[in-house]
């Protein structure tokens, strides 16, 4: 994920977390009223859940908005801003989680008026519940840790409001389970605010990325023809984000190469993985005990070809690194030469899943050649080349 990419994502997240301020006042509000009025103990508590939910998005809000500023005094920027964000909004559910409790135990049992209660417990819940699915889906979008929380919060939510609900329908049939229903709803609250809070702290401990993300990106840097192998990988989280710092083994015995090879990984790295801020690469380089080298020909044991993308075959060869003794020869038949369009793209990547190290080439000019060049891959002239087999 590029700069202007993350700002744009966190304007939307600031967007989405004003909606969320607004909607849950008024959530409040409503519940508020109509539970004094009907006397319906389990939807003021409800009204008090979505009371703190107004100061929860409020910090959802600042934590964004902190998110986006840059310091000199924070070089890895301030994403986990938002992770203290989400911190708050877990200590405000789980408070409300314990006053709800209260008010269950100790509250006095009064028989709700459900002409006032239960229109507005039944709308509350259509808002909250698909506000929450909404504000998921765009959390998980904009990879915003406080947006997930404030949804998650939102669909804690719709299920107290639905046992506020069902507590509600009962009224008619002679069933007062109102201060029973205040009671679940605060366990419902309870273990979302815990669960939040748990995900939360381990993030501001510098948790590191889930494994299945890890394992993704180390195997797409042992993909890269001049990388061995990773030897360390350190990743941590920023408040959704991720950093990841890695060791890998290049066999090349040049400076320039390996410097070239990392720079470029590390871009392209940011852009395969959205959710990656910062990658750095730090190359161990030395030349192996053998290279690969791959050239064109017409057909097995044929003829050089001029062009590399319409080559109908490849030679690879296996050879020691400092005499050039090959110890391994076959021939790849070319599957994309007669591709229509992107001809020079196909055979570029195809190429370079063979991990070469060298490319003998006379059309030094085409797309494929750049790709090779741009991996490391050193081009080489077929006047150079010393071995037999050409």
């Amino acid at each position: 994920m590029n700069h202007d990419q993350s700002r744009a994502k966190l304007a939307a997240a600031r967007k989405r977390a004003v909606i969320s301020i607004c909607l849950n006042l008024f959530l409040a509000i409503s519940k508020g009223i109509a539970g004094v009025l009907s006397g319906s103990t389990a939807l003021i508590g409800d009204a008090i859940n979505s009371t703190t939910d107004v100061f929860a998005s409020s910090a959802v809000f600042v934590g964004i908005w902190v998110a986006g500023r840059e310091h000199p005094s924070f070089p890895y920027g301030l994403y986990k801003a938002e992770t203290v964000a989400a911190l708050i909004t877990a200590i405000a559910v789980i408070l409300v989680g314990y006053e709800l409790g209260r008010q269950a135990f100790l509250g006095v049992s009064v028989l709700p008026d459900i002409t006032i209660a239960l229109p507005v417990a039944a709308i509350s819940l259509l808002i909250a519940l698909g506000f929450g699915l909404a504000q998921l889906r765009a959390g998980k979008r904009l990879n915003s840790p406080a947006i997930i929380a404030d949804a998650k919060d939102y669909l804690a939510d719709s299920l107290s409001t639905t046992v506020v609900l069902i507590s509600l329908l009962a009224v008619p049939l002679g069933y007062n389970v109102d201060r029973l229903a205040a009671g679940i709803v605060s366990l419902f609250v309870f273990y979302a605010g815990g669960q939040l809070f748990v995900s939360a702290l381990k993030d501001l401990l510098d948790a590191s990325i889930d494994r299945e993300t890890e394992r993704e990106i180390i195997s797409f840097v042992e993909e890269h023809p001049r990388i061995n192998r990773v030897k360390k990988c350190f990743s941590r989280n920023a408040g959704g984000r991720f950093l990841v710092d890695m060791d890998v083994v290049m066999h090349t015995p040049s400076h320039k190469t390996a410097d070239l090879v990392a720079d470029r990984l590390e871009e392209e790295l940011l852009v395969e993985f959205p959710g990656l801020i910062l990658a750095r690469i730090r190359p161990h380089y030395a030349p192996g005990q053998f290279i690969k080298r791959v050239t064109p020909v017409s057909e097995p044991e044929g003829e050089l070809s001029m062009r590399l993308a319409s080559a109908p075959w490849f030679l690879v060869e296996t050879m020691k690194t400092e005499t050039k003794e090959v110890k391994k020869r076959e021939f790849i038949e070319n599957r994309y030469k007669d591709a229509e369009k992107k001809k020079g793209l196909l055979v570029g990547r195809w190429l370079l899943k063979l991990k070469p190290d060298e490319l003998v080439a006379v059309d030094t000019e085409s797309v494929a050649i750049a790709l090779l060049k741009e991996s490391g891959v050193e081009i080489i002239h077929p006047s150079s080349v010393t071995s037999t087999t050409i």
